[in-house]
């Protein structure tokens, strides 16, 4: 996976390549975003339905919510 980011906004791509623009973000495995996306949501982690779309982190975000996301995001990284 390949995170872009600018202060607080971020996007997951999953490609191994570096994420520059639109031609390298339309390369990246939507069908693997979208079993990420799920996954996530089912353990109550609500992202942009969409690779192609920002996530916000914010102060509304706890130490705790932030441990939740990456917790679950190790459990789906574990699984493949």
């Amino acid at each position: 996976m390949t995170v872009n980011r600018v202060g607080s906004m971020f996007t997951f791509f999953f490609t191994p390549q570096p994420v520059t623009d639109w031609e390298s973000a339309r390369r990246s495995d939507t069908a693997r975003f979208a079993k990420f996306f799920h996954f996530m949501l089912e353990r109550g982690v609500y992202l942009a339905p969409s690779q192609f779309e920002a996530g916000f982190v914010s102060s509304a975000h706890s130490e705790a919510d932030i441990a939740k996301t990456v917790d679950a995001a190790k459990e789906f990284f574990g699984r493949e």
